[in-house]
């Protein structure tokens, strides 16, 4: 029986039938019989993956080429030593590395005689064009963001960063699937021992296949349960750039247009790329309206039901009487319809966005129709709770990083404010806080740098200082260690 592990074996035949064995016949293996040099020799490749006019110009005419040879050694040097060909080439010794680069879009020669097969890079396999980004859309920013080709991506980062200094890392993830994952990271910001350590956690990944983010996120994070993310993603290359500038340490997958950035700040859910594009006093301005868009956005609410139900007296007496006309015929109390509403907003908002987009217009028509009308004009929500409902989850757009903690939170705020009034929240609020400052990745926290504080940082926090005064020296992964030990 032929394993993925064993060694190619000198005879042609041998190879190919183990090679036939391992892929059960399937229909998308090509091989090609020919003699090259007076050797016989078979090339292989995959239906699909590759190029046939790279293919023919680079690899099939200067074979043909070849004077007559003594055997299949002589052969292999002759191509090692005088002929270009592909500049991505390499020499296998076992089925599993043959299938691997057969399946990675390379063309295969075996011949006889030989214990190792030469690997050719011609991949040819259909893909996306770069376009513009879908969620992390920018005015005066580039407009091109990550593809699913891995080594598109890599190029794109390349393009903007021509340093030895940016060094990139494939590692094949997965049992079944060998996807490339790529680890990409500046020498000379990042310490050694954090790279070792996530190119371990890489490593040591027990999946059968790698699909996705998802998949690989678990294993990088050192506290995959937490409420709060400690790895970012993006799929803008330049964005990626300035993390890198900062000593992050970046993650592609082959098949994914996002990159996973280690370790992530919470600050940097409230920044985009047009903040270093504007004027630094209006960049700031920016920043604080995404401030207080978050907090509406979670305790907006929560504060309404607490306030209606527990201290009506911190309202003044027009406010009041508005509010206990609006809520006197409704049949449920204030946290269940602040709850029912929260719940119908999420459901119309997955609807939309599972659904053909031809359909999902109509979803989001049909929502607010029966909430925003019906729904009101039946006595089952009253005006203000729709109105507070709908300008909590019109700021919570601003800050779409941190949506799926927001949703969540938002409803235990609601639940809280409804049965403990202003004490339930802030006893709610203490504890997310906690949370917050206990979540850190390779002893990097995610409140940094308001917590532990490191003044420096601040200046692209609190506020955002010029570029001139910026370049003087950044908040950097390696200095954050360096003074923590």
């Amino acid at each position: 029986m032929v394993t993925e592990s064993d060694k190619l074996p000198p005879s042609l035949a041998e190879q190919l039938a183990g090679l036939r064995y391992l892929t059960d016949g399937s229909s998308d293996l090509l091989t090609e019989k020919a003699v090259i040099g007076g050797i016989p020799c078979m090339l292989l490749a995959c239906e699909g993956m590759i190029s046939s006019a790279v293919l023919s110009d680079l690899v099939v005419k200067p074979l043909s080429e070849l004077p007559e040879l003594h055997d299949s050694g002589a052969l292999f040097h002759c191509i090692h030593a005088e002929k270009l060909l592909t500049t991505d080439r390499a020499e296998v010794f076992t089925y599993g590395d043959v299938l691997h680069r057969l399946y990675s879009g390379f063309a295969v020669l075996l011949a006889e005689g030989q214990r190792s097969a030469m690997a050719f890079g011609v991949q040819g396999f259909d893909r996306r064009s770069i376009g513009e980004p879908s969620g992390e859309t920018n005015i005066l920013g580039a407009h091109e963001g990550f593809t699913e080709a891995i080594r598109t991506n890599l190029s794109m980062l390349r393009r903007r960063m021509k340093t030895p200094l940016l060094k990139f890392e494939l590692h094949p993830v997965g049992k079944l699937s060998r996807t490339d994952t790529a680890l990409c990271y500046l020498t000379d910001r990042v310490p050694p021992q954090l790279v070792s350590r996530i190119r371990d956690a890489i490593l040591h990944t027990e999946l059968d296949t790698l699909l996705t983010t998802g998949y690989l996120q678990p294993f990088i994070e050192e506290q995959p349960n937490n409420l709060f993310d400690s790895v970012s993603l993006t799929e803008r290359p330049d964005v990626l750039c300035a993390k890198l500038l900062e000593g992050r340490i970046a993650v592609f997958i082959d098949g994914n247009p996002f990159a996973l950035v280690v370790p992530k700040l919470f600050a940097e859910s409230f920044q985009s790329l047009d903040d270093y594009s504007y004027k630094p006093w209006y960049a700031a301005f920016i920043r604080y309206v995404k401030y207080g868009a978050f907090l509406l956005t979670l305790l907006l609410p929560a504060l309404y039901t607490a306030v209606s139900v527990h201290h009506p007296e911190l309202l003044n007496s027009t406010l009041l009487l508005l509010l206990t006309k609006a809520e006197a015929d409704e049949p449920l109390s204030l946290p269940l319809e602040a709850i029912g509403v929260l719940l119908m907003y999420e459901i119309i908002r997955e609807a939309s966005l599972r659904l053909p987009k031809v359909v999902g217009g109509a979803v989001s028509i049909l929502g607010g129709l029966i909430i925003g009308d019906a729904a009101v004009a039946s006595g089952l929500i009253s005006t203000p709770m729709l109105t507070v409902a709908a300008i909590a989850v019109t700021a919570g757009f601003i800050v779409p990083d941190l949506a799926p903690a927001v949703t969540v939170l938002r409803l235990l705020f609601v639940a809280a404010g409804g049965i403990w009034g202003l004490f339930g929240i802030g006893l709610l609020g203490m504890a997310v806080l906690f949370c917050l400052c206990r979540t850190e990745t390779y002893g990097f926290p995610v409140t940094a740098p308001l917590s532990p504080l490191h003044v420096r940082g601040l200046r692209d926090v609190l506020t955002r200082i010029g570029f001139r005064k910026m370049q003087t020296g950044n908040f950097t992964v390696e200095e954050y260690h360096e003074q923590t030990g």
